[in-house]
């Protein structure tokens, strides 16, 4: 029978409440809830395993056949993930239009399209649909798309040189020849006025010092440019100032209309040929400024997906062809200045727009730019300087104060205090010494470091970060579903509402007149006395222009790219846009004890033999057991042996028995060190330590009895301490109304005194690892959505069925593939402010929608009756849009810290 992929339930196939057909595959739901669920975030689902599935949408071999499920349909489906940058987008119904032409392309099993972040990601059955095919369905529907550039591609990297010695365009074609020319170059771009190269190579068979060498030896100097990997930036810049460019010209041509309108209708002053001047300067402002706004226009309609710049191109042109037909003298008034204003307040608006969703984004800018430009490095014995780009895995850098450490990696050399708040969001620095990881671009703030680099390039910290801040900002949270509905249906209609807007006035002019005579009273812009048709053109134009589409697509996604990066700057990674609604609707929080709760290094607190043994002895059995094992209690025991000095012996036939223990050979005796679990399966009578086992456990110890040739020689008692400031954490959640569950392997008593140190009373005792995850569905089933906190390696599973699943990042591995959020730090505190952050970005979502949707439901009604001059409307529409995007920036000062307000 098939199993509901999100909640686990069987279901029936003749009763389902709802199917979706994903990568091939059939998958069957008890509910609609639970397809919604799965739709906005099908990996999350597929990964925890609770469709029976072995993998997420497996990719087969050429030639091979895909085997489903026998409870799901048998197909061959694939599935590969592309994520396509893409240009040409001005307003949320553009990228409605995009979302639509991708999902109706054959092979393709979902779409989502981020109108701020301008990403697309599409999943796709490689075997129907390649991406080339993907990004011609893209400029099909009218708008641009390439492959985004991925830090992860396997040996290819961009470069960009600084350039100087260039005297002539002759001179960039050289460069350009020589870089040609260069092995493993694949393309080479010269910008002679900006004296820049552009260079995409296979980084495997050359370097950025291979790249400089070669535009030397052709008689010129380069170096590299510093802001390398900043080519989005830049494009965004080169737009923003085009945007700029277009908006100052606009209002050159349309401030001289203004005044002219205003001393020839307010002051009765003759202006010679005024209607033709009129016609002339408004012509200007639509060819020069407002040729990109048309050509979008046109472009959607002719594609039959009419966008927000069509709106303002209909009400534009409408307001225009007033002037030519007053020329002719046909009894209409001239609106032609109208239609200039419309568009020079539409373009002052696209800029402001940009220039908020801009900040809205920079979060990905910044974390990039934190990076080292280059790093000093050990090479043949020498200190030398390379470019970051050239540190290999397994360099050892030298660091010295003041300076950012280059790449993540491990110290071999010296000690010293590590401001690691760019990662953490800890103010306080951290001591690092010989043996501890360090993240790269954190500074060195005293002694001198040498670090071996670990992780470099695509395997960064940064470039890990980067790349799930930009997964978080490319989903979508499930409220912005019916956002998206409206969006896909919004230019149509308002077209449509500004037709018969235009018909009532023109028809029933009696009726709509009343209103304008009542208003005119206290609305100066307001003229009953006007023509029928001028009134009826006067209403329709506002209308077309006042619409906005552009802030209900906004609302959410620029709520959700605020929301993550001010998340990344403080240590707290969310990998899904589904996770911060969810978290709304989370009731209870489950924490893991060991590592969680818990600093995860126990220490050897108690050594209790029994007679005839001593505690020399009773160690030696048990590390000599142990050191076959990483367990973090074997490495413990081990550890205190070797403190006492003990030489550890060796052991044969060991077996480790999950959450119970191992049992092995050493000096020729059967030796078994674990749980009492564990000594009832070797059939081990331990009752003589029941007595000292049973306090250890009152005492918050975990128990090791030891057994040697089938007889107890003692026990061990271990002890892992809380983390600081956990019991301080566990309070501020209680007091945010979660309920707090703790969950552990340790038996009852030794777990309940572990939590009633961190202020929990429920807890879940004697889980073994595989069990954690029935637990929480178990949770779920009786109190609702579920928050739970792990490790994200021991615990993914269980991460995976939560609700909302929170890892622990681990030093510098920060994309655990099971957790919806990831914390840089380990503090439990970083959890409080992970739902401060949730609860926060979700609120701001909420006012966004509320603001927008409230905008249109007032404002196309009113200009229906003629109550807004049409100038005013792009005004009212630009001011919409900069409020959601403003509102959405202000997550960048919300007090996220764990802790009372004051932070004291």
């Amino acid at each position: 029978m098939p199993v509901d992929p999100v909640c686990g339930m069987e279901v029936n196939k003749e009763d389902a409440a709802a199917t979706v057909e994903h990568c091939g595959r059939t998958y069957f739901f008890c509910n609609v809830s639970c397809k919604d669920k799965f739709e906005m975030n099908p990996e999350k689902y597929l990964k925890a395993g609770k469709s029976g599935e072995k993998e997420s949408c497996p990719v087969p071999e050429p030639g091979e056949k895909h085997s489903s499920d026998a409870e799901n349909e048998e197909s061959g489906g694939a599935c590969a993930t592309s994520t396509l940058a893409l240009s040409g987008m001005n307003c949320a119904s553009c990228a409605s239009n995009i979302e639509k032409a991708l999902r109706k392309t054959p092979g393709v099993a979902s779409a989502s399209v981020s109108f701020p972040a301008e990403r697309a990601r599409v999943e796709y059955d490689p075997r129907s649909v390649s991406e080339s095919d993907l990004v011609t369905t893209v400029e099909n529907v009218g708008y641009g798309a390439k492959p985004a550039e991925e830090e992860g591609a396997s040996g290819t990297a961009t470069g960009t040189l600084s350039l100087s010695g260039m005297s002539c365009a002759s001179c960039a074609g050289n460069i350009e020849k020589a870089l040609g020319k260069t092995p493993g170059v694949i393309s080479a771009s010269v910008n002679f006025p900006a004296e820049r190269a552009k260079v995409s190579y296979d980084s495997n068979a050359a370097s950025i010092s291979d790249l400089i060498d070669a535009v030397s030896r052709a008689g010129y100097e380069a170096e590299i440019f510093p802001d390398e990997g900043g080519g989005e930036g830049e494009e965004k810049e080169v737009e923003l100032l085009a945007s700029r460019r277009n908006m100052i010209l606009a209002w050159a041509l349309t401030l001289p209309m203004m005044t002219i309108m205003i001393a020839h209708m307010f002051f009765a002053v003759s202006v010679p040929a005024y209607n033709l001047v009129m016609v002339v300067l408004a012509l200007g402002v639509i060819t020069l400024s407002g040729r990109e706004t048309f050509k979008s226009a046109t472009r959607s309609m002719l594609h039959l997906a009419p966008n927000m710049d069509a709106l303002i191109a209909l009400g534009t042109a409408a307001a225009f062809l007033t002037g030519p037909l007053a020329a002719l003298g046909l009894g209409i008034d001239n609106y032609s200045g109208v239609a200039a204003m419309i568009l020079a307040f539409h373009l002052v608006g696209r800029y402001i727009e940009a220039l908020t969703r801009g900040r809205a984004s920079k979060a990905i800018r910044q974390i990039m730019e934190m990076g080292a430009k280059s790093a000093r490095v050990i090479r043949d014995g020498e200190e030398v300087e390379v470019p970051i780009g050239e540190v290999q895995k397994g360099d050892i850098m030298v660091v010295r104060p003041g300076e950012k450490i280059p790449a993540d990696g491990v110290v071999t050399e010296g000690r010293s205090s590590v401001d690691e708040s760019m990662a953490t969001g800890e103010s306080i620095p951290a001591v690092r010494e010989e043996g501890d990881e360090v993240i790269g671009a954190t500074v060195n703030q005293d002694g001198i470091l040498k670090v071996k680099a670990t992780k470099v390039g695509k395997d960064s910290f940064l470039s890990q970060v980067v790349e799930l801040v930009r997964e978080a900002q490319a989903t979508k949270v499930p409220v912005q579903a019916f956002a998206d509905r409206v969006t896909g249906y919004f230019v149509p209609a308002v077209i449509s509402i500004s037709i018969i807007t235009f018909i009532m006035w023109a028809v029933f002019p009696a009726q709509f007149q009343f209103v304008a005579a009542w208003a005119s009273g206290f609305l100066p812009w307001v003229d009953p006395d006007l023509g029928r048709f001028s009134l009826a053109v006067f209403a329709a134009v506002a209308v077309m222009v006042i619409a906005c589409p552009c802030a209900l697509g906004l609302a959410t996604p620029t709520a959700l790219m605020a929301g993550s990066g001010r998340g990344a700057q403080n240590g707290i990674l969310i990998r899904s846009g589904e996770a911060i609604e969810l978290m709304k609707e989370v009731k209870t929080i489950v924490f893991d004890k060991t590592g969680t709760l818990t600093r995860g290094e126990p220490v050897v607190t108690d050594l209790v033999p029994l007679k005839g043994a001593s505690k020399r002895d009773l160690l030696y059995r048990a590390a000599t057991l142990e050191n076959n094992s990483e367990h973090p209690l074997a490495r413990a025991v081990v550890a205190k042996a070797e403190e006492e000095g003990i030489e550890i012996g060796e052991s044969s036939d060991f077996r480790a028995v999950t959450g119970r223990g191992i049992v092995g050979s050493a000096d020729d005796q059967r030796i078994a060190v674990g749980t009492r679990a564990l000594m009832e399966e070797e059939e081990i009578d331990y009752s003589a330590a029941e007595k000292t086992i049973t306090e250890l456990e009152e005492n918050a110890r975990t128990t090791m009895i030891v057994a040697v040739g089938g007889e107890v020689i003692g026990t061990l008692g271990l002890a892992d301490t809380l983390k600081s400031g956990s019991a301080d954490a566990v309070k501020e959640l209680k007091d945010m109304g979660f309920e707090i569950v703790m969950m552990s392997g340790d038996n009852l008593r030794t777990a309940r005194a572990i939590a009633g140190q961190a202020g929990i009373e429920k807890v879940i005792a004697g889980v073994m690892p595989d069990q954690k995850a029935s637990e929480i569905k178990q949770i779920q089933a009786e109190t609702g959505p579920v928050a739970m906190v792990g490790d994200g390696i021991n615990d993914a599973p269980a991460l995976a069925q939560a609700d909302v699943g929170i890892a622990l990042g681990t030093g510098t591995d920060v994309a655990i593939e099971s957790g919806d959020i990831t914390l840089v730090r380990g503090e439990l505190g970083a959890v409080v402010s992970a739902v401060k952050l949730s609860r926060a970005t979700f609120r701001k979502i909420k006012q966004n929608l509320f603001w927008a949707f409230f905008y249109n439901v007032v404002a196309i009604p009113t200009a229906m009756l003629g109550l807004l001059h049409p100038v005013m409307a792009p005004i009212a529409m630009a001011l919409s849009s900069i409020t959601v995007v403003s509102n959405s920036i202000r997550l960048q000062w919300e007090d996220i810290r764990s802790g009372p307000p004051d932070g004291k």
